[in-house]
């Protein structure tokens, strides 16, 4: 399954938030997400383009692996597999057992909506801004997603160029052109 995804740095939430309350969108809450992002000993994820990440978000803990960026949309897609742990304090002791090694930690509030077959967060990540994330999985790379996440975008207001970079992506360069 790929993850295939709109994201756009925004002044404010609150304009979009209020077009997909107008729309009807459905919104399953805000939460916190911490995320912790390890790199793996036998593999620099920098170059690979993939990453590992352990998300806690209130009682419970998700591993998520990414795959490399695919190109071909315009937008940010690639592959993601995640699962539940029930702990992911064991979780990432096991990680530091296996050599891998802490890359950085991520944390956002997340407003969760259902919108016209997308999953649409609105965020406000620590250090770096509000945005809004439009995320449809598609079966392949043959999809009509970027169709469909262009189209949503416009009808909520989402305008701006796509953001291809992660959040961890953007936070790490961030913090290393403030050491200069």
């Amino acid at each position: 399954m790929l993850e295939v995804e709109l994201k756009v740095k925004v002044p404010l939430l609150e304009p979009v938030r209020k077009q997909l309350l107008e729309k009807g969108a459905v919104c399953s809450g805000r939460i916190h997400e911490h995320d912790i992002y390890y790199n793996a000993p036998h593999r620099d994820f920098g170059v690979t383009d993939e990453a590992v990440r352990v998300r806690y978000t209130n009682d419970h803990a998700v591993v998520t692996y990414k795959g490399a960026k695919i190109k071909k949309f315009g937008l940010k897609a690639r592959e993601e597999l995640n699962t539940a742990v029930e702990s992911g304090e064991v979780f990432e002791k096991m990680l530091n057992r296996l050599g891998f090694t802490k890359t950085t930690e991520v944390n956002k509030w997340r407003e969760n909506y259902r919108f016209s077959d997308a999953a649409i967060s609105l965020d406000e990540v620590d250090e770096l801004g509000t945005f809004v994330e439009i995320e449809i999985l598609a079966e392949d790379e043959n999809s009509n997603a970027a169709v469909l996440i262009q189209r949503i975008a416009k009808e909520i207001g989402v305008f701006g160029e796509p953001i291809l970079a992660s959040y961890l992506e953007l936070l790490l360069s961030k913090r290393s052109a403030v050491q200069f």
